[in-house]
């Protein structure tokens, strides 16, 4: 009876879901400059009468669900910030901010994580526990909004925890969970290699560092196929270069820039200090000096297997054990690793591919956009998870 009430509740609810994600869309704002984002989620549950803290970490917001009866406290979250990119989809609901969209469906994350709670508060007396929903800021950029939060006590007294992600590159209608690591961990990296500069007639004269870095670039690749285990997962990939301003001079320095994904930890630690020594040896070799600068990002992202249980059957149980896939580990990052580290809980995707071929993008793609249905699918399967622990 319970799950039909709150089923039905959802069901009732999709088109303000719709709404407020569009809304959202069009009114974006960046990771650690939210204002007027976490003001509508905090005004939002105020109106339904729910139990707010704001500034929870310094952006964040907390809601809390008081159950009628005593029992576990479960936790839900969704990320609320946008991307430093232009919204080049031509729809009614394009971001009005230039230059800032949600390329990665965290207004719809907001959107389905206040649909649910609008749903669990209207029954909350026939409800065991509490329910804690975090509406995080800054997942986008490090040091990202989750670990603030943690120190703000949004985890105080909580059993478990769950979120999703929303996935514009994957089957609508699914569910896709894993037990373990599902996304990898991440160090950012900067190589500057300091050379002396000369005329490009007369190299003899100088050291040149644009031969000394493309060298260190391609030395790097061996620490990937010669250093690490090939049944574990490394990725070592630079992503800017920059050196000089004329054709004709050997520049005085060379800065590359680039990212470290790995899930596994002591292969992170190599992966740091075999990236440091390659690039200083081969800097050295060919008369450069080189400085690298590695700079932690966040943790890979380990899954609880009991808490992926529930998903699972909480999925199975509302859409049928067909639209849950065994979906394989992904190097992207996500800081919803840090939740994970504290208390037990599972994060998974929600496949969420636009109907229309023409209109499937990647995330952070400045055409973005995802089936709005798929909101539902969050919802449902939260308040499956929910049911789970009044058992």
């Amino acid at each position: 009876m319970l799950k039909e009430i709150l089923i039905n509740s959802i069901e009732e609810s999709i088109e303000e879901m719709i709404q407020v994600r569009r809304h959202l869309h069009m009114h974006p704002e960046l990771s650690h400059q939210e204002i007027e984002t976490p003001a509508f989620i905090a005004n939002y549950l105020d109106d339904l009468g729910i139990e707010v803290r704001r500034g929870v970490g310094g952006r964040g917001v907390v809601g809390i669900i008081r159950g009628g009866k005593s029992g576990k406290t479960i936790a839900f979250r969704a990320d609320f910030d946008a991307l430093p990119i232009q919204d080049a989809k031509d729809i009614p609901y394009q971001s009005t901010v230039p230059g800032v969209m949600h390329a990665c469906g965290h207004d719809g994350h907001t959107a389905a994580l206040l649909g649910f709670a609008k749903a669990v508060n209207a029954v909350k007396d026939q409800l065991q526990g509490t329910i804690i929903l975090i509406h995080q800021f800054g997942e986008e950029l490090p040091p990202g909004g989750a670990r603030a939060m943690i120190a703000d006590g949004c985890l105080d007294g909580v059993d478990a925890i769950y979120g999703a992600h929303l996935q514009s590159t994957m089957d609508s209608g699914h569910v896709y969970v894993r037990d373990g690591y599902l996304q990898a961990g991440e160090d950012t990296v900067k190589i500057i290699v300091n050379g002396s500069g000369a005329h490009g007639a007369e190299p003899q004269k100088g050291a040149d560092p644009i031969l000394a870095a493309s060298h260190i670039m391609v030395a790097l690749q061996s620490i990937v196929s010669r250093n690490t285990d090939p049944m574990k997962e490394l990725v070592i990939s630079i992503g800017k270069f920059h050196a000089g301003d004329a054709d004709n001079v050997i520049p005085e320095k060379a800065v590359m820039e680039g990212t470290i994904r790995v899930f596994d930890e002591e292969l992170r630690t190599l992966a740091g200090e075999r990236l440091t020594d390659l690039a200083r040896s081969v800097g050295r070799g060919l008369g450069c000096e080189v400085e690298v600068q590695i700079e932690r990002g966040y943790d890979a992202l380990w899954n609880h297997a009991e808490q992926v249980d529930i998903v699972r059957k909480a999925a199975s149980d509302t859409f049928g054990s067909d639209a849950v896939i065994e979906t394989q580990p992904i190097m992207p990052v996500e800081d919803f690793s840090y939740y994970l580290q504290q208390v037990p809980g599972a994060y998974f995707f929600v496949g969420a591919k636009m109907e229309d071929t023409k209109k499937v993008f990647p995330h952070h793609h400045e055409k973005f956009d995802f089936h709005e249905p798929a909101l539902e699918m969050i919802t449902k399967t939260f308040a499956g998870i929910l049911l789970d622990y009044q058992k």
